[in-house]
């Protein structure tokens, strides 16, 4: 790997790592939750619980055994927990949605910065080519290319497309 490949991977990770350190533990206890809820053993444990809850209220079970004979008890309860788990699993996707938001517009600027780059890079061997009286194939695009793109541009074209999409149907 070239040595700035490991730079970025330190980078990313020691971000993450930071991250990690800075979570409060509303986000820490969110996260543990959401993570043991989207598990087998999860799943395996409400088996066993439901399995077992439903098992000693079936009519047939013994009298002094059963304790929930309608139900209602079990559904109020998978209810009240189904409120909890949404809850906690929206704050954990509400968490990495902005952690996604943050590498998005970081991605965004480095895009930004590349086409800059690339842009002025064009020039600076456009400028070499005529320098050394290289003839170059007249690609239209060239000219084009050789222009800044401008973020504010490109979103107002986007928008305008959307519209008139929306506009079609």
């Amino acid at each position: 790997m070239t040595p700035v490949l490991d730079r970025n991977i330190n980078a990313l990770l020691k971000k993450r790592q930071e991250e990690e350190r800075t979570k409060t533990t509303t986000d820490k206890v969110s996260d543990a939750i959401t993570q043991f809820v989207g598990s087998m053993r999860f799943v395996y444990l409400h088996l066993a619980v439901y399995g077992a809850w439903i098992a000693v209220n079936l009519p047939w079970a013994p009298d002094w055994l059963r304790f929930d004979p309608t139900f209602v008890i079990l559904a109020m309860e998978a209810s009240v927990e189904a409120i909890f788990l949404s809850t906690f699993i929206l704050i954990s996707q509400n968490r990495m949605q902005a952690m996604s938001e943050r590498r998005n517009d970081l991605d965004l600027q480095i895009s930004l910065l590349s086409e800059h780059e690339i842009t002025r890079l064009i020039t600076l061997v456009k400028a070499i080519a005529e320098k050394l009286e290289v003839q170059e194939s007249h690609d239209p695009e060239l000219n084009e290319l050789e222009q800044d793109v401008h973020p504010e541009r490109v979103l107002e074209r986007i928008e305008e497309a959307e519209e008139h999409t929306a506009a079609e149907k």
